[in-house]
């Protein structure tokens, strides 16, 4: 820029893949004909095969099992790698029917529950601002 500085990066997190999702997953929508998805809290680890295996994955595939080395959401593996939330799902249950990941779906009951979101909305307000001051409460 002419005052010397660099301008602002227009994608923080680097270039958006020029693949469309529905190539990724070869058109398909869901992960298996019943139309089920995985609720985006689903959390998923990489297999001891899945990581032997690593090296003769395909890119998507190959990225998803690598960042499952430690637990990870579906919604923080789809943000991690910038992938669409659905090709994440569909390739995650393809990777899980092939042994190299480990799905484990959080129970219904304890993820609808109103204290949990409320524990949360206080610990978050626990947690002061840049300037050290707490969050009003209601």
């Amino acid at each position: 820029m002419a005052d010397g500085s660099t301008p602002p990066d227009p994608e923080p997190g680097g270039p958006v893949p020029a693949v469309r999702p529905f190539l990724v997953t070869a058109g398909r929508v869901a992960p298996d004909p019943s139309g089920r998805t995985m609720p985006v809290e689903t959390q998923v680890v990489a297999t001891a095969e899945g990581l032997a295996v690593l090296d003769r994955l395909a890119f998507e595939q190959h990225d998803i099992v690598a960042a499952c080395r430690i637990p990870q959401s579906i919604a923080e593996i789809a943000a991690r790698l910038r992938l669409h939330l659905n090709v994440v799902r569909i390739l995650a249950e393809d990777l899980r029917t092939a042994g190299q990941l480990t799905v484990h779906v959080p129970d219904t009951g304890v993820t609808h529950d109103a204290s949990v979101l409320r524990r949360l909305i206080d610990g978050l307000r626990a947690i002061p601002d840049s300037r050290g001051v707490l969050r009003d409460t209601d």
